[in-house]
């Protein structure tokens, strides 16, 4: 069993290393506050944690079987993601010759927006549920009953990255004296934008 949790635990870091939008989006956050990249972080491994639960059930397997319900899903995630990028690159234009003042610093009025952007952006990838399917099943012990083995897998999994994108989130909140000058802000708007709006495009492409 404690062997079998090391391999999943090292596996979990291998993912949570690899960048994706979703660690795109939880950069992107934490410019503006520790508080909302934090956020962001709960939202995205709730859809982790949901996407496990559904993998258990089986349900994962109907979207992977059913083109036009991946299709449906894929371009759905393909248009969060553009519009996710769309915004930050929005952000980016408006803030241009700015000081930084208060305002611009923090463009999300509440904490809930920000948990729903990472719970939003990761429930509309279908890669991420067609990946839990495959994914957990491995790690199963043998002899474990399956459905409450793989829901105890997808809490681990979603408690793990919270721990490693929240040092994400740290560090990026000591670089703040740096992050809040004006043009440095502005340019990582830009480049984390540019990357959601490059992410989408291919998914849709796919």
């Amino acid at each position: 069993m404690w062997s079998t949790l090391i391999a999943f635990l090292g596996a979990c870091t291998l993912i949570a290393a690899s960048p994706g939008p979703s660690t795109m989006l939880i950069i992107r956050q934490s410019l503006h506050s520790k508080r909302h990249g934090f956020l962001t972080v709960l939202g995205n491994e709730t859809g982790v944690f949901v996407w496990g639960v559904v993998a258990a059930c089986g349900l994962t397997a109907l979207l992977a079987a059913s083109e036009l319900a991946y299709d449906t899903l894929r371009v759905v995630g393909a248009v969060t993601l553009i519009w996710f990028g769309g915004k930050a690159l929005w952000d980016a234009r408006r803030s241009r010759g700015s000081e930084g003042e208060a305002e611009a610093e923090t463009p999300y009025r509440s904490g809930w927006s920000s948990y729903r952007a990472g719970l939003l952006l990761n429930l509309a990838n279908p890669k991420a549920a067609v990946f839990a399917m495959s994914f957990l099943p491995q790690f199963v012990p043998s002899g474990a009953p399956h459905l409450p083995a793989m829901i105890a897998l997808a809490a681990i999994w979603a408690v793990y990255e919270i721990g490693y994108y929240g040092v994400y989130v740290w560090f990026i909140g000591r670089m703040r004296a740096l992050i809040s000058r004006a043009n440095v802000r502005r340019r990582l708007e830009q480049v984390s934008g540019g990357v959601l709006v490059l992410l989408g495009v291919r998914m849709a492409m796919e």
